[in-house]
């Protein structure tokens, strides 16, 4: 089943090379499967041509933190924040917030 979805998401992107949506289906079903490398290289592919693409960057900074990565994570939080702030979305601001402040150790609460 997993291979038929990534499949006909392989399909759909043959039809439309530039779209963002099917990019970031394709990295999210890899990330699902387990399979990290190419989660990743089509997580950073996003990054790289849609850097307006807000949602990829959460979920790479998690990829990264399950790698073992937090400077990366922490990096790519950054980044997701600014195009988060850029595009005045400010859910995806508030998520990005919250994960960078988690992966940085800033989540502490006062006694």
């Amino acid at each position: 089943m997993q291979n038929q979805r990534l499949a006909k998401l392989f399909e759909f992107l043959s039809a439309d090379p530039n779209d963002s949506f099917i990019l970031y289906a394709i990295a999210t079903e890899y990330n699902v499967q387990n399979d990290n490398a190419n989660a990743l290289k089509y997580y950073l592919k996003l990054t790289e041509e849609h850097p307006s693409y807000v949602g990829t960057y959460y979920h790479l900074g998690k990829l990264y933190e399950k790698l073992g990565e937090k400077e990366k994570a922490i990096a790519i939080y950054q980044n997701g924040m600014n195009a988060a702030r850029q595009k005045r979305d400010m859910h995806a601001l508030s998520e990005l917030q919250g994960a960078y402040n988690t992966a940085a150790g800033l989540d502490y609460e006062d006694d």
